[in-house]
């Protein structure tokens, strides 16, 4: 060995933690152990730290205009769908009602143009919805359920001018509302759905003013109607 090397005392090396004279062995040892530990937090905190701090970004909503095989679908496309199978669930029990309770063979010729146009509409609607991957209801909304409610109570009479009426406005108001999706959509599916919708919606328009009940005057309101639960500026297709 060199005489300028000096020998290496226990618990010493050229690159470890250097022990204190004096100090005990096991003690030492503990050192060491608590520096590598100390050394150890000091290098993964600061990577926790920074893991912390990011956060997955939120979900977004869906946009209000998504891309489709059939082209865009918008809000209004989408809200018209629901809206289609909507008139459905009230104008084929409100047509039922028109076969079974109507005192008039034009009354009852209007709701049998009622169910079987509703009944295709509703299947065209349910496959749209399919295609587009869209909920649709199931049930009639409240206003719709507040009409049938008038129309069950009511008989004879009475119940013509009511169903004419009722039904009539309610189409009336939604007739705009088909024409102006079928213009604007760029969805073929929503379009092709507008297009059969319109036609319907038309022939029971027509059915309805030759039952000769009709007011036009309501056109604007429900007046005359008792019980009647929305106003028809605020109609569900």
């Amino acid at each position: 060995m060199s005489p300028s090397r000096k020998k290496r005392g226990p618990g010493s090396s050229a690159y470890a933690f250097q022990v204190p004279i004096g100090i005990p062995r096991s003690f030492a040892t503990l050192l060491v152990i608590v520096a590598m530990a100390s050394t150890l937090v000091a290098l993964v905190v600061p990577i926790a730290r920074s893991a912390g701090s990011y956060s997955m970004p939120k979900a977004q909503e869906s946009p209000a205009t998504v891309q489709t095989p059939t082209g865009p679908l918008t809000a209004s496309d989408r809200d018209f769908v629901k809206r289609v199978r909507w008139a459905g669930l009230w104008e084929i029990p409100a047509g039922r009602m028109a076969l079974a309770k109507g005192t008039t063979p034009e009354v009852r010729t209007a709701g049998q143009h009622l169910v079987d146009g509703h009944t295709e509409l509703d299947r065209d609607t349910l496959d749209t919805a399919q295609t587009l991957g869209l909920s649709v209801p199931d049930e009639p909304n409240d206003q719709q359920k507040g009409w049938l409610k008038q129309l069950e109570a009511a008989q004879g009479e009475e119940f013509d001018r009511l169903f004419a009426n009722i039904v009539r406005n309610a189409h009336g108001q939604v007739f705009a509302v088909v024409a102006q999706v079928r213009a604007n959509t760029k969805n073929s599916a929503v379009r092709d759905l507008a297009t059969i919708a319109n036609d319907t919606v038309l022939d029971h328009m027509t059915v309805l003013e030759n039952t000769g009940l009709v007011t036009f005057a309501a056109a604007a309101s429900f007046h005359g109607l008792p019980g009647r639960p929305e106003p028809v500026s605020r109609v569900s297709i």
